[in-house]
């Protein structure tokens, strides 16, 4: 993955603590060791980062004394093209530990979604596309 950390310095900072586990909660590392993406959606994305629950509605981030969201930093980068890496949230300013990462160009998500990294070759491309070829349940 690139991350844009030169457009999107604090929601990069955010994922990359958490991917290394240096982000620490009651003296403990906290972050994606060991979680899944809980939301797979054929042609669209591939969503996960919730460590909390599994499931889609942990919220945590590293910032705000330990409040589970944070602002939307911009919206530079578009959904223009599979393998864009961007921030799930459930409305304006309410970024946290889950993200998701395009299958497909989806331009709708533009000015919803903080677009901050990508999909940097086609190999890791390939492990996108084996993820989102997992057969999923319907509900």
């Amino acid at each position: 993955l690139e991350l844009f950390v030169n457009d999107c310095p604090k929601t990069c900072e955010n994922f990359r603590r958490f991917c290394t586990g240096e982000h620490i909660r009651n003296e403990q590392p906290v972050g994606y060791l060991h979680s899944t993406f809980h939301r797979v959606m054929r042609d669209f994305m591939i969503q996960g980062g919730d460590f909390l629950h599994f499931d889609g509605t942990g919220k945590t981030c590293i910032y705000n004394n330990n409040a589970p969201t944070f602002a939307d930093e911009n919206f530079l980068h578009s959904h223009h093209q599979a393998g864009m890496l961007s921030m799930a949230n459930s409305g304006p300013n309410t970024n946290g530990c889950q993200f998701f990462i395009t299958c497909n160009k989806a331009p709708w998500l533009d000015g919803k979604h903080v677009v901050f990294g990508k999909v940097l070759d086609a190999e890791s491309m390939l492990t996108v596309r084996k993820c989102e070829a997992v057969p999923v349940s319907s509900s």
